[in-house]
């Protein structure tokens, strides 16, 4: 078994996604052909099931495979066109982050409608701050911290899509300059 199995209640992937979605991973990696790239390893999903395979044991293995690929990427971008060019596309999509970012605090975000529950504003803040902090100051953050954010949904919350796009691109920057 690749993965440890969850046990009794608890809910893990269902096993012949996983591993449908590895074959494809690794036959991509191998071959080259981009059809899988860090981005799509990234927003994979698996459906939740009895006796599947550990949520995080599944995520870790995922994260180490969407840095490979993003490695892979980096080295084929620097032998083409240079690493000055690799710096100068992480440095345009950082200050477009912090573009986003420079907006007052609860604001930073669309917001869904009163009836409906988004992100948690403070929260989502809290977490932009320390984004800000990285880009502007070097403040240490991580990659597994930009995949890891997660927020409450509360009414009148952020609109999710927009917040989870932004972390995808911070999730981007910091494995570019790695």
């Amino acid at each position: 078994m690749p993965f440890p199995l969850v046990h009794g209640r608890e809910k893990g992937y269902r096993r012949d996604a996983v591993e449908a979605f590895l074959a494809k991973a690794r036959a991509a990696f191998e071959s080259g052909d981009g059809s899988v790239d860090a981005r799509a390893v990234r927003e994979v999903g698996f459906p939740l099931v009895r006796n599947g395979y550990q949520v995080a044991a599944v995520d870790a293995a995922l994260g180490r495979i969407e840095d490979a690929f993003a490695a892979r990427r980096r080295q084929a971008v620097v032998a083409t066109e240079g690493a000055a060019a690799w710096v100068e596309r992480a440095r345009a999509d950082a200050q477009e982050i912090l573009d986003r970012l420079a907006r007052p605090r609860g604001k930073r975000f669309q917001r869904v409608s009163f009836l409906s529950y988004g992100y948690a504003p403070k929260e989502v803040d809290v977490v932009a701050d320390r984004i800000t902090a990285f880009l502007q100051s070097g403040d240490p953050l991580t990659t597994e911290q930009g995949r890891a954010a997660a927020f409450r949904m509360t009414r009148r919350g952020f609109r999710e899509e927009q917040v989870d796009a932004l972390l995808d691109s911070v999730v981007d920057v910091l494995l570019a300059v790695r």
